[in-house]
């Protein structure tokens, strides 16, 4: 099978190793994505930031969110779940993947308060 690594703008992908997706067949990972950028933004608005940049991510892989199966969401506090909920089902209402939502203690910038891991897979 063809793998292909799609890359986004950190600087420390070839650092410490990763990809923001990679596409093996027709399965497609998308990587842990933060709010790079959003970091004072509300726990909404940093979730559709990160959103956007899992989108952008499924697209360079020939996919669409409709594509995606399963969502992994990090929230660093239990009082965001409902924000961050609600961006989520903006996009997933309707395509409804297997999702798991937990609380962490922190994510690398203590500012991030939504971190999404996102697995598709197309026909």
């Amino acid at each position: 099978m063809t793998r292909t690594n799609i890359s986004g703008t950190s600087p420390y992908e070839p650092i410490v190793g990763f990809s923001r997706a990679v596409r093996v067949g027709n399965i497609i990972h998308v990587a842990g994505t933060a709010p790079v950028g959003a970091e004072d933004l509300s726990a909404y608005e940093q979730t559709r930031t990160v959103l956007d940049l899992i989108g952008k991510a499924l697209t360079q892989a020939g996919a669409t969110f409709e594509h995606v199966v399963r969502t992994r969401t990090y929230i660093t506090h239990t009082d965001d779940w409902q924000a961050v909920g609600r961006a989520h089902g903006e996009i997933f209402s309707s395509i409804r993947p297997a999702a798991t939502m937990v609380t962490v203690k922190e994510l690398l910038n203590p500012k991030w308060r939504v971190e999404i891991e996102a697995d598709a897979i197309l026909p």
